[in-house]
């Protein structure tokens, strides 16, 4: 998802002088790209994230739209207040890319995993937060929040994900997508995890199991009507790599909840813990409990309840 991110930016910074790229000290093969081809609106703070922050408000309040890029973990974290106070207080027109999302800067350890970012920002008024599941959906994710007039958050993996959409998508901010359709029940996913949740679907098929597979990748100003819309049958699931505490897992027992729906929501992530192990992604969204025999087992075993 970083190339497509850095890909879109690219673009942007081409067609609209006030569009400026803030790093920190990220030292990949895209930073010296965009700072070759546009050195007078590519900043690099180093590891100075809550600067970063404070300066991309400052840059916003006199016209410019920066977008800072760093690692979540060292954004919606360590920043938290500098976001919460200098961008969505004043209500700035900053456009913030967490990449490493969920887990998936898988060798790093806990420290580096973003598994309570959705819970933490995602109550911060006037900041959209968007999730986006695979390359193309980054690459809209980008263009939408650099339309959007406001204080944006973008989780982005950066593992090499898999591209799950066709040509033909088009994303809309607060519009969930079918990525599967199915009529025994629904599982709603956001984030990278999203092409793990198609490959159980097609999985459970061979056990006459038809999963419908939602993905949401607008995480605040949530429309409950579009979501319920979804919630057509007697059990739903949730899928992320969060904790299930105040991710989708808590947006979709807010919906069930605050529309009085008659349905068991079967939450499934981390559970009042941190992910534990190192290796591949895979390796530890297995260890985890994240990867497609499990989602298939938890389906297979509420379903034959």
């Amino acid at each position: 998802m970083l190339k497509a991110y850095v890909s879109t930016l690219y673009r942007l910074m081409q067609q609209d002088q006030n569009v400026y790229s803030l790093l920190s000290d990220s030292g990949t093969e895209y930073d010296t790209l965009l700072a070759r081809e546009f050195p007078d609106r590519c900043f690099n703070f180093g590891i100075a994230e809550e600067n970063k922050v404070g300066a991309a408000s400052g840059m916003a309040a006199i016209g410019k739209i920066p977008f800072i890029q760093t690692s979540g973990a060292f954004l919606a974290y360590r920043s938290y207040e500098f976001i919460r106070n200098d961008i969505c207080i004043q209500q700035r027109n900053v456009k913030i890319v967490g990449s490493g999302s969920g887990l998936s800067i898988p060798a790093l350890g806990p420290s580096h995993h973003c598994t309570e970012d959705i819970a933490a920002l995602r109550v911060i008024p006037n900041l959209l937060l968007l999730s986006p599941a695979s390359p193309k959906e980054m690459e809209q994710c980008v263009e939408a929040a650099y339309q959007y007039h406001g204080p944006v958050y973008i989780r982005a993996g950066m593992t090499g994900e898999p591209e799950i959409y066709d040509e033909g998508y088009q994303f809309q901010i607060g519009t969930p997508t079918i990525l599967k359709d199915g009529s025994d029940a629904t599982l709603f996913v956001t984030g990278s995890i999203a092409a793990n949740a198609v490959k159980a679907a097609e999985s459970l098929r061979a056990d006459h199991i038809s999963l419908r597979v939602v993905n949401i990748s607008t995480l605040s100003n949530i429309d409950l009507e579009k979501i319920a819309y979804y919630i057509q049958n007697k059990v739903v699931f949730s899928l992320e790599e969060h904790s299930i505490v105040g991710g989708l897992g808590g947006i979709l027992s807010e919906v069930i909840a605050d529309l009085g729906l008659r349905v068991k929501l079967v939450r499934i992530g981390l559970y009042n813990q941190f992910a534990s192990g190192y290796g591949s992604y895979e390796e530890v969204r297995e260890k985890n409990h994240l990867g497609v025999n499990h989602i298939c087992s938890m389906v297979q075993s509420e379903l034959s309840k």
